[in-house]
């Protein structure tokens, strides 16, 4: 077979970027729309909506693994790799639930707000956690977002406790993933085996007083469907992370915040009085501030090569 020409290889990069970037858009998208998921399942409540989301996640999960081969990674993990994996599935079911309490409490835009100031509360994680060094544009990010929280909190009369636990929850959960050596598909199957028991455990408590056998089959399909609804934007990523430089993920995570936003605002019509607009435009200032440092600097440093 004759070598690949600089033209064919370069042919090759970019589909394989191309396919990277269709695959992360659809995870975040599916990610951005699921605010309009989570109502169809009431009048299941907030916990046992997410009893069902991690005992489903297993089932689709377990199959997943099992079709792809990828069981022995799990039986490879150390104690301390199962330790990790249960510390981040506590953090992980914390930000499922209240996710889904803020959605179904028509909390949308606060919800959304916590996945605008992910990326700053995690860089605060870095430099507390890590140690890490800041440069001068990051440190006025995060002023800027500090300043953003203290004006929303104004705003709402509290601190907006739902972001700031969807942002802290998740923040944290991704630096311990960093410390598990499985990939995002293993580490979803992970997480739900721990998980699971306590998931069914409290469904089976809550026996006639749930609503999957009460509601039809009907409403029993649509809560079975949270398995899906968690595994398939989560394989997309997958995908993606893969095949596209982390910059270019880091660009995409806005999606799904955007699209929540905008559900909270223009579809199920959550106030906004002037000053939360401007609270949100602080925010928005700060990952503007955030993302140009993060660019400047990856452009600086060598391409990937992803062949």
């Amino acid at each position: 077979m004759p070598p690949l020409t600089s033209a064919s290889s370069d042919a090759t990069d970019v589909n394989r970027a191309n396919r990277g970037i269709a695959f992360g858009v659809g995870a975040y998208f599916l990610w951005g729309i699921v605010p309009a998921y989570w109502p169809l399942l009431q009048p299941a409540g907030s916990v046992e909506i997410l009893a069902h989301r991690i005992a489903w996640s297993l089932v689709v999960m377990a199959v997943i693994t099992t079709l792809l081969g990828r069981w022995a990674g799990l039986r490879r993990l150390s104690a301390r790799g199962w330790a990790m994996v249960a510390a981040a599935s506590v953090l992980i079911a914390v930000n499922w639930g209240v996710y889904i309490h803020a959605v179904n409490t028509s909390h949308v835009v606060e919800a959304a707000l916590g996945y605008f100031i992910n990326p700053l509360v995690s860089v605060m994680l870095g430099v507390f956690v890590l140690r890490e060094r800041l440069r001068w544009p990051q440190y006025a990010a995060l002023g800027i977002a500090v300043a953003a929280v203290v004006v929303l909190a104004v705003d709402y009369g509290r601190l907006p406790w739902i972001s700031l636990a969807l942002a802290c929850s998740f923040g944290v959960y991704g630096l311990l993933k960093k410390t598990v050596p499985l990939d995002a598909t293993g580490s979803l199957t992970a997480e739900s085996i721990v998980l699971a028991p306590i998931a069914v455990g409290y469904l089976i408590w809550l026996g006639p007083a749930g609503t999957f056998h009460s509601g039809g089959w009907g409403h029993a399909l649509w809560l079975a469907s949270a398995g899906l609804v968690t595994a398939v934007p989560l394989i997309l990523f997958g995908a993606a992370a893969r095949l596209v430089p982390l910059v270019t993920m880091g660009m995409l995570q806005y999606l799904a915040p955007v699209l929540q936003f905008a559900w909270g605002v223009f579809v199920v019509h959550e106030p906004m009085p002037a000053s939360r607009w401007f609270g949100f435009a602080l925010v928005w200032l700060a990952l503007l501030v955030f993302t140009a440092d993060t660019i400047r600097v990856r452009r600086r440093l060598p391409l990937p090569n992803l062949t």
